[in-house]
């Protein structure tokens, strides 16, 4: 049976086992059509976004078979190109509400294993972490590298995200993503 849950530090292995999995550095070229993630957590960052109570895991039993990530853009600034994002903030809005780092938290990645795609889970765990987001801030904003086809079809048409910027960074093109929380 299938569990959402905030993640605890007992859930740290099996998100590291399905981010390795999905890993676009170590995903085949042939196999990356499936979609993959980019973004690789340490333990120490997992540990802190599990003391914050923004992972989101759906496990089966107590094999972790998703996550999703949540936080502020100040935890995300670990990462290069969450400053670069921020900073494009000001002149993006989503239905004529502006966005900005105060009322706008960084959502992603979400990672699904494959036997679990296609069952809901992917859109049940994005509303848990949602709702759970909810009380803190009206907007959450992600990004899609233009080159993830399965993730941009899924946000765009299975959690109706609304294309908010275009963007390169690193010889990569994104697309920029916002959702209302409300």
């Amino acid at each position: 049976m299938i569990e959402l849950k905030i993640a605890s530090d007992t859930d740290i292995e099996g998100v590291l086992a399905l981010q390795n999995k999905y890993l676009y550095a170590n995903t085949p070229e042939q196999e990356r059509s499936g979609g993959f993630v980019t973004t690789p957590f340490t333990i120490s960052q997992l540990q802190e976004v599990i003391e914050l109570q923004r992972l989101f895991v759906a496990t089966n039993n107590t094999t972790v078979v998703g996550y999703a990530f949540a936080g502020s853009w100040k935890y995300f600034y670990q990462w290069p190109i969450f400053p670069f994002m921020a900073g494009r903030l000001p002149q993006l809005n989503i239905n004529g509400l502006a966005i900005n780092t105060s009322n706008s938290f960084q959502y992603g990645p979400i990672c699904i294993d494959e036997p679990q795609r296609g069952t809901g889970l992917f859109q049940e765990l994005f509303n848990f972490m949602k709702k759970s987001m909810q009380p803190f801030y009206p907007i959450g904003v992600t990004f899609i590298n233009q080159i993830n086809e399965r993730s941009y079809q899924a946000h765009t048409t299975k959690l109706n995200m609304v294309i908010i910027d275009q963007f390169s960074f690193n010889d990569n093109n994104y697309y920029g993503l916002a959702f209302e929380t409300l």
